[in-house]
Formats: C-alpha cells, sequence, structure tokens
C-alpha cells in the first residue's frame, strides 16, 4: 500500500514535466486546434530549435512563433555567473561565520546568533524594497552584480545550517590541533573546512538551485540583455508574437532546457543532501 502511494505521488509529480514535453514537441497552431490531447500535436522539436536560437525567422513563424529567437546562451551564461558568484561567496562566508557561532566564545554570541535567526521569520517581499533603494544608490541596477549583491555573503539558513555541523564535531578533534600550536584560523581551514565538505557541498548545490531559480529579484533589478537572467527571459515568449498569442511550445521548451541543470544536479547530490540535513537536525 505504502508503495502504491508513493508510486502515485511520483506520478502526479511527474505529470507537469511530462505536459511541458508535449507542449515543447508541439506546433502552436496545433496545440490550439487540439489542446487536450495527451499526446504532442504535429510532433516537432521547433519549439527547443527557437528556444536555442537555431530556427529561422520563417520556419518560426511558419509554427506559430516569433520571427526573433530567444538569446538563450546569453541569458544562460548570465545565470550560471550570478549563481555561481552567489554560491562561491555565501558558502565561504557563511563557513567562518558558522565556525564563529560554533566554537569561538566572545560576549553576547548567543544573543547576536538568536537576532540572526530572526532573520529567518522575516518574508523576502519585505526586503525586496530595501534592497532595490541600496542597489540603486549604488548604480548596480541592471547589472549581474546587483542581482547577486543582496545574498551574495551570507543567509541566516546557510550559517545556521553550518553551524550545527561545527557544534557535533568533537572538541578533542580542535583540542589537539591546539596542541601541535595551530591557531584558529589554522584550524578552521586545515582541519574544520576539509571534515565539512559534505554539508559544505550540499549548501552549495542548495543555494545554486535556488539562485538559479529566483525570478522576482532579478526581475526588479535586470531591463538589458546584458544582466537578464535566464528565469526572466523565459518570459519573453509570452510577448514574442502578438498576432498569435504567446509562443507556448518555445516557451516550454525553453523552460525545460533550463530546469535540466537542476533536475540533473539535485538527482546527482540527492543523497548527500538528505543525509547532510538529517545530520544537522534541520526538520
Amino acid at each position: 500500500m505504502a508503495w502504491t502511494v508513493m508510486g502515485l505521488i511520483v506520478l502526479i509529480t511527474l505529470l507537469p514535466f511530462y505536459w511541458i514535453l508535449r507542449t515543447a514537441l508541439s506546433t502552436n497552431p496545433a496545440l490550439a486546434t487540439d489542446p487536450d490531447n495527451p499526446l504532442p500535436v504535429d510532433l516537432t522539436g521547433g519549439g527547443f530549435e527557437r528556444a536555442l536560437g537555431l530556427q529561422s525567422a520563417e520556419e518560426a513563424i511558419a509554427q506559430g512563433g516569433a520571427g526573433s529567437g530567444l538569446a538563450f546562451w546569453r541569458y544562460l551564461l548570465n545565470s550560471v555567473m550570478v549563481s555561481t558568484l552567489i554560491t562561491v561567496c555565501q558558502v565561504f562566508c557563511s563557513s567562518m561565520a558558522a565556525y564563529a557561532f560554533a566554537r569561538l566564545k566572545w560576549r553576547g554570541r548567543d544573543k547576536v546568533f538568536g537576532l540572526f535567526l530572526a532573520g529567518l521569520m522575516v518574508p523576502t517581499i519585505f526586503t525586496l524594497l530595501p534592497n532595490f533603494v541600496l542597489i540603486k544608490q549604488l548604480g548596480l541596477v541592471d547589472t549581474l552584480l546587483g542581482i547577486a549583491l543582496p545574498t551574495m555573503f551570507m543567509t541566516p539558513f546557510a550559517v545556521f545550517f553550518l553551524r550545527q555541523f561545527f557544534m557535533n564535531v568533537p572538541r578533542e578533534v580542535e583540542e589537539a590541533a591546539l596542541l601541535d600550536g595551530a591557531g584558529k584560523v589554522r584550524i578552521f581551514f586545515r582541519v574544520l573546512l576539509p571534515m565539512a565538505s559534505t554539508p559544505i557541498v550540499t549548501l552549495a548545490v542548495l543555494t545554486y538551485i535556488t539562485s538559479w531559480n529566483d525570478y522576482f529579484w532579478p526581475l526588479m533589478v535586470s531591463y538589458g540583455d546584458s544582466s537578464r537572467v535566464l528565469t526572466v527571459a523565459l518570459a519573453t515568449f509570452r510577448a514574442q508574437t502578438p498576432q498569435t498569442g504567446t509562443d507556448w511550445s518555445g516557451l516550454m521548451a525553453a523552460t525545460l532546457i533550463a530546469a535540466l541543470p537542476m533536475l540533473a544536479l539535485f538527482g546527482l547530490f540527492a543523497r548527500r543532501i538528505v543525509s547532510s540535513i538529517g545530520f544537522t537536525g534541520i526538520k
């Protein structure tokens, strides 16, 4: 019975991905005439060609798409740069902050950590306007750095996640390093960081996926192709064909291509992510 219920849940979860694939492999005129067909209508790979900018204007218009393609590779590069910048900086800075909260003794440490954790209760929507004003004053609107800056250094969740691991490391390991003459900085980089490779990789994967899928903040900050990320660029398909409507085939093809790297990344590290979350005690 349990496997049956789990199988039904998996089918329900995979159904939207199948419908995306079915739409991407159809032509827009055929979708309009037979929208309820569960199979691809007028099977074609034109949606993927338009998404990757490989289809001519005549072919695109014939299949109900726009005459101009999506600058997919430019937007993909922007997404990779933003996600990589956020992931590298956030994991590095959060690991240092987590070590300070877990191992270093200083006045008011627990109170500061409690105040820091209070940031988890602040809805993201409340921080958008102050962040936008700050980015505008810094002159970083419509730049990749402006998109990455609000979450580039650390987040309460990242610090809490790594702090839980550092607190579970036996103090005898750190004391042995101190007896060998190592200082706090050397212990952090030479002893604790290598031991924390699994939760660090887990945090890096989760941070990369989150920054890759972010939509509303990049939409507020970026206005041109030089800083537009892939999630925001997908919306351009909705405005490319004012005569025939939304290019659903191209939009679904581009959406599927954009989601595949994150699905593969999560699938590759799924076991490690579950193991790390269970070890740190996060519910």
